[in-house]
Protein backbone atom coordinates (compact mmCIF):
# COMPACT_ATOMS: atom_id res chain seq x y z
CA UNK A 1 0.00 0.00 0.00
CA UNK A 2 1.25 3.60 -0.89
CA UNK A 3 0.15 6.92 0.15
CA UNK A 4 0.44 10.07 -1.71
CA UNK A 5 0.38 13.39 -0.85
CA UNK A 6 1.09 16.47 -3.29
CA UNK A 7 1.83 20.03 -2.14
CA UNK A 8 3.39 23.10 -3.96
CA UNK A 9 0.62 24.28 -5.88
CA UNK A 10 -0.58 27.33 -5.96
CA UNK A 11 -1.20 30.82 -8.16
CA UNK A 12 1.62 31.82 -10.47
CA UNK A 13 1.57 34.54 -13.07
CA UNK A 14 2.63 33.49 -17.06
CA UNK A 15 5.32 32.54 -17.54
CA UNK A 16 6.66 31.88 -13.66
CA UNK A 17 7.26 28.24 -12.86
CA UNK A 18 6.26 26.04 -9.33
CA UNK A 19 7.69 23.17 -8.20
CA UNK A 20 5.26 20.43 -7.04
CA UNK A 21 6.19 17.92 -4.73
CA UNK A 22 4.88 14.46 -3.89
CA UNK A 23 5.61 12.53 -0.58
CA UNK A 24 4.85 8.59 -0.48
CA UNK A 25 4.54 6.43 2.18
CA UNK A 26 5.44 2.71 1.94
CA UNK A 27 8.65 1.13 2.36
CA UNK A 28 8.76 -0.19 -1.20
CA UNK A 29 8.05 3.19 -2.67
CA UNK A 30 11.62 2.94 -5.12
CA UNK A 31 10.16 -0.02 -6.65
CA UNK A 32 7.00 1.99 -8.07
CA UNK A 33 7.15 4.46 -11.13
CA UNK A 34 5.90 7.38 -10.48
CA UNK A 35 4.02 9.90 -12.73
CA UNK A 36 2.31 13.46 -12.65
CA UNK A 37 -0.81 14.00 -14.10
CA UNK A 38 -3.49 16.93 -14.53
CA UNK A 39 -7.13 17.93 -14.80
CA UNK A 40 -8.80 20.95 -15.76
CA UNK A 41 -12.24 21.50 -15.87
CA UNK A 42 -14.31 19.23 -18.29
CA UNK A 43 -11.57 17.86 -19.22
CA UNK A 44 -9.99 14.23 -18.99
CA UNK A 45 -7.28 13.51 -16.72
CA UNK A 46 -3.61 13.30 -19.18
CA UNK A 47 -0.04 12.24 -18.64
CA UNK A 48 2.05 15.11 -18.49
CA UNK A 49 5.53 12.83 -17.01
CA UNK A 50 6.35 9.58 -15.22
CA UNK A 51 9.94 8.58 -13.66
CA UNK A 52 10.89 4.95 -13.28
CA UNK A 53 11.42 3.05 -9.58
CA UNK A 54 15.14 4.19 -10.09
CA UNK A 55 14.70 7.36 -11.86
CA UNK A 56 16.63 6.57 -14.51
CA UNK A 57 14.18 6.31 -16.60
CA UNK A 58 11.51 8.95 -17.75
CA UNK A 59 9.27 10.11 -20.28
CA UNK A 60 6.74 13.37 -20.97
CA UNK A 61 4.11 14.26 -23.00
CA UNK A 62 4.46 16.87 -25.56
CA UNK A 63 2.64 18.93 -24.08
CA UNK A 64 5.10 19.80 -20.87
CA UNK A 65 8.73 18.34 -22.40
CA UNK A 66 10.74 21.37 -22.61
CA UNK A 67 8.65 22.83 -19.72
CA UNK A 68 8.65 20.69 -16.74
CA UNK A 69 11.22 18.24 -15.31
CA UNK A 70 10.77 15.15 -12.83
CA UNK A 71 12.44 14.15 -10.64
CA UNK A 72 12.84 11.75 -7.42
CA UNK A 73 14.42 11.21 -4.61
CA UNK A 74 13.96 7.92 -3.23
CA UNK A 75 15.69 8.99 0.01
CA UNK A 76 12.96 10.94 0.71
CA UNK A 77 10.32 9.04 -0.52
CA UNK A 78 9.76 12.06 -2.95
CA UNK A 79 9.02 12.71 -6.37
CA UNK A 80 9.15 16.23 -7.32
CA UNK A 81 7.58 18.32 -10.73
CA UNK A 82 9.71 21.48 -11.57
CA UNK A 83 7.20 23.46 -14.07
CA UNK A 84 8.53 26.47 -15.90
CA UNK A 85 6.94 28.82 -18.58
CA UNK A 86 3.69 28.14 -17.15
CA UNK A 87 0.88 28.98 -19.17
CA UNK A 88 -2.65 29.60 -18.32
CA UNK A 89 -3.70 26.56 -20.38
CA UNK A 90 -1.59 25.09 -17.38
CA UNK A 91 -4.30 25.75 -15.04
CA UNK A 92 -5.99 22.09 -13.24
CA UNK A 93 -5.69 19.96 -10.42
CA UNK A 94 -2.08 18.02 -10.76
CA UNK A 95 -1.99 14.50 -9.53
CA UNK A 96 0.55 11.90 -8.50
CA UNK A 97 0.59 8.66 -8.92
CA UNK A 98 2.35 5.70 -8.71
CA UNK A 99 2.32 1.83 -10.28
CA UNK A 100 3.31 -1.00 -8.99
CA UNK A 101 5.54 -1.36 -12.16
CA UNK A 102 9.73 -0.30 -12.26
CA UNK A 103 9.12 1.18 -15.39
CA UNK A 104 6.78 4.38 -16.09
CA UNK A 105 3.74 4.59 -18.57
CA UNK A 106 1.54 6.88 -19.67
CA UNK A 107 -1.59 4.56 -19.40
CA UNK A 108 -3.64 6.09 -16.57
CA UNK A 109 -5.07 3.15 -16.20
CA UNK A 110 -1.58 1.69 -15.03
CA UNK A 111 -1.30 3.65 -12.23
CA UNK A 112 -2.68 1.77 -8.80
CA UNK A 113 -2.23 4.98 -6.47
CA UNK A 114 -3.75 8.15 -6.47
CA UNK A 115 -3.07 11.74 -4.36
CA UNK A 116 -5.74 14.02 -3.59
CA UNK A 117 -4.32 16.17 -5.84
CA UNK A 118 -2.74 20.27 -5.64
CA UNK A 119 -4.52 23.12 -7.66
CA UNK A 120 -2.07 24.93 -9.78
CA UNK A 121 -3.53 27.91 -11.25
CA UNK A 122 -1.57 30.63 -14.11
CA UNK A 123 -2.93 33.95 -14.33
CA UNK A 124 -2.65 35.83 -18.02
Amino acid sequence: QVQLVESGGGLVQAGGSLRLSCAASGRTFSSYATGWFRQAPGKEREFLAGIGGSGGASLYANSVKGRFTISRDNAKNAVNLQMNSLKPEDTAVYYCAADRNFIPTSRRSAYDYWGQGTQVTVSS
